[in-house]
């Protein structure tokens, strides 16, 4: 079993807890990580990626080569369609479709909406309304890692937990509100396949 996700997004949005979730998860289940260094600015509204990698196996690299990437999970459209060079050509985009606007020359929303039309494995959603509809805006990642849940071969008990696990310390309203975007992410996407 083998796993490579391009983590895509824009400084602010969550990425870090994306990853930390399926970290933790994967290592439950007795899973070997590889994750390089989170490139961009981590600062709010600058862009952010990182290789990270899953595997049965002990993983020998932490940087995905182009065209190899399983899953490019992201939570901003345009940050998505920067990393296709590195999807394989029979991965999955997983992705917001609303836009973190943070440069003067974003490309208009239909061009952005063509491009992912043209990709035959995606998963398209509005991630920032399911996150509000359910309580937290701010859980808009939650919402994307359950759409990408269902792709990861890592037992959704085991994310759910790792969830738990990460943000216990924030309450347990924190919790209740991430499990939901979590699921409803997961829902959307096996709606979609």
């Amino acid at each position: 079993m083998k796993v490579d996700i391009i983590l895509a997004g824009v400084g602010g949005q969550g990425i870090l807890s994306i990853a930390s979730t399926i970290g933790v998860a994967a290592v439950k289940q007795g899973l070997f990580l590889k994750q390089a260094e989170v490139h961009g600015m981590s600062q709010r509204g600058g862009d952010v990626q990182s290789h990270f990698r899953l595997a049965d196996y002990e993983i020998a690299s932490d940087l995905i080569p182009m065209g190899q990437a399983d899953l490019i999970i992201s939570v901003e459209p345009m940050e998505s369609l920067r990393y296709l060079p590195w999807l394989a050509k029979d991965g999955w985009l997983i992705t917001n479709d609303q836009p973190f606007i943070n440069i003067s020359n974003y490309p208009e929303l239909d061009v952005l909406q063509k491009e992912l039309d043209k990709l035959p494995r995606k998963v398209v959603l509005n991630a920032d309304k399911i996150a509000q509809d359910l309580g937290s805006a701010r859980s808009a990642n939650m919402v994307i890692l359950g759409a990408a849940a269902p792709f990861l071969k890592i037992d959704f008990a085991d994310i759910e937990n790792a969830v738990e696990e990460i943000f216990s310390r924030k309450g347990n309203d924190i919790v209740a509100v991430n499990l939901a975007c979590l699921r409803a992410g997961k829902d959307f996407a096996e709606s979609c396949k």
